[in-house]
């Protein structure tokens, strides 16, 4: 299983149309586009698992630094998520 990060997404972009575009790479396990907490509003990017590690790379590729809805897309290889200090807004 590959995870890949994808940065530049068309703001328009929801976890269907994000799966659609590495639909022909093999088998989508999931395809995530992450939203503001807030507003609900797309972040411009997204993480897509895919079941082939080598689809995975094939993916990278060919779709790294397309253009998608006039949008620069940048795909790569996700890394872990990294320990951020909890931020306390009271005070």
């Amino acid at each position: 299983m590959t995870k890949l990060y994808v940065g530049g997404l068309p703001y328009s972009y929801d976890d269907a149309q994000l799966k659609d575009l590495f639909a022909s790479y093999g088998e989508v396990l999931s395809a995530i586009v992450i939203k503001d907490k807030m507003s609900g509003r797309s972040k411009g990017f997204g993480f897509v698992e895919l079941a082939d590690d080598e689809m995975g790379q094939k993916a990278i590729s060919e779709i790294n630094g397309t253009t998608v809805d006039e949008r620069k897309i940048v795909v790569s290889v996700a890394r872990p998520q990294e320990e951020r200090p909890r931020r306390d807004f009271r005070r």
